[in-house]
């Protein structure tokens, strides 16, 4: 369009100078007229021309301008896809990191633990630990009926764990603050023949010889205090038999 007016403007010049031409020989007024009409359109075309390259000019920076904008509304929706993706992969990781922490937990629960009891180290496994260390919170809290039976399931469950001897042991001190005599008799005595190399092996058979106290058979207790003494003669459960014999 702007090249058509260009060359419309042209051409009219262009008449106007076959024109003049044609009139060379009229006379001087006609003349100056027809080079005034000359210089005038001349003037125009140039304004003309002048017009339309500024137009063109607009116009190409309207494109530009428009091609700007489409592009930053491109860039804007490919930054809120790349955020949506960035979320989607922070969710992705957190997930796989709990996942790998749950992982972690669980077998490391299935994994024996190294502990130390009554001075020697022994390898547990941690649901072990956790039904030992449940036992022995209800013993702190005087719940000694929970923890006979915690205790006796216990031993059932795990026969060659490294606590048998402390469950032996606490079982029959279960039963005796139970004032169940017998039956802490029976616990207390499984556990020094079991387990008589033990450091609580001497407290046991006072809490035997306790309980036959109680039940008033005194000459068992007399016993049960004199074997202490010979099995164990440097300890202070010895001790504590030599006072109670020596007050009877």
């Amino acid at each position: 369009m702007i090249k058509f007016a260009k060359t419309a403007v042209a051409l009219a010049v262009a008449t106007l100078s076959l024109h003049a031409s044609a009139g060379v020989f009229d006379d001087d007024e006609a003349r100056r007229a027809i080079l005034d009409l000359r210089a005038k359109l001349e003037a125009l075309t140039k304004d003309v021309n002048s017009r339309f390259d500024t137009k063109a000019d607009k116009t190409s920076t309207l494109d530009l301008i428009a091609q700007h904008d489409q592009t930053m509304q491109e860039i804007a929706r490919l930054r809120g896809q790349v955020e949506v993706l960035q979320n989607e992969i922070e969710v992705a990781s957190k997930r796989q990191k709990d996942l790998y922490a749950d992982m972690d937990k669980r077998l490391r629960a299935l994994e024996p633990r190294e502990v130390e009891i009554d001075g020697q180290t022994a390898s547990v496994d941690q649901s072990e630990q956790n039904a030992y260390d449940a036992a022995m919170q209800q013993f702190k809290e005087g719940n000694y009926e929970a923890a006979t039976t915690s205790l006796q399931n216990f031993g059932k469950r795990y026969p060659g764990s490294a606590y048998a001897a402390n469950v032996q042991y606490w079982l029959g001190s279960a039963l005796y603050l139970q004032r169940d005599c017998k039956a802490a008799i029976t616990a207390q005595q499984a556990f020094v023949k079991n387990f008589p190399d033990n450091p609580k092996a001497p407290d046991a058979l006072l809490t035997v010889a306790a309980c036959q106290t109680e039940l008033k058979a005194v000459n068992n207790a007399k016993k049960t205090l004199n074997e202490l003494i010979k099995a164990y003669p440097n300890t202070a459960a010895a001790r504590t038999a030599k006072e109670r014999l020596g007050g009877k």
